[in-house]
């Protein structure tokens, strides 16, 4: 079992950043690989970032936050981190970091993570 707790969501304004954390606890050693996803109101769960969570490896980002976040780790600590930077009204959202232990997969699809966070609201004002 893998326990995820997001933290960092908040109000911001157009242009503005923030910084999500998820907080990773249990079985973190069968982690493979780790993601953020978000869910906008009356929308399906999109995949925004994804990167392997020990070793090297590339990061992986949708096209619409390319170049404006940055998904990191820290190993150490069991972090997850989302960079946010010049946010977008249509970047409103819950966002949620997901954990999957197998090594191979598809990185943008939710069915393939084991164990998702709650969730933190990101919402940005125009």
């Amino acid at each position: 079992q893998v326990q995820l707790v997001e933290s960092g969501g908040g109000l911001v304004q157009v242009g503005g950043s923030l910084r999500l954390s998820c907080a990773a606890s249990g079985q973190t050693l069968r982690i493979e690989r780790m993601a953020w996803f978000r869910q906008a109101p009356g929308e399906e769960r999109q995949w925004v970032a994804g990167r392997r969570w020990t070793g090297t490896g590339g990061t992986y980002y949708a096209d619409s936050v390319k170049g404006r976040f940055t998904i990191s780790r820290d190993n150490i600590q069991n972090m997850l981190y989302l960079q946010m930077n010049n946010l977008k009204p249509e970047d409103t959202a819950v966002y949620y970091c997901a954990a999957d232990f197998r090594y191979a997969g598809t990185w943008h699809s939710e069915g393939e993570y084991n164990y998702w966070g709650q969730g933190t609201q990101v919402t940005v004002s125009s």
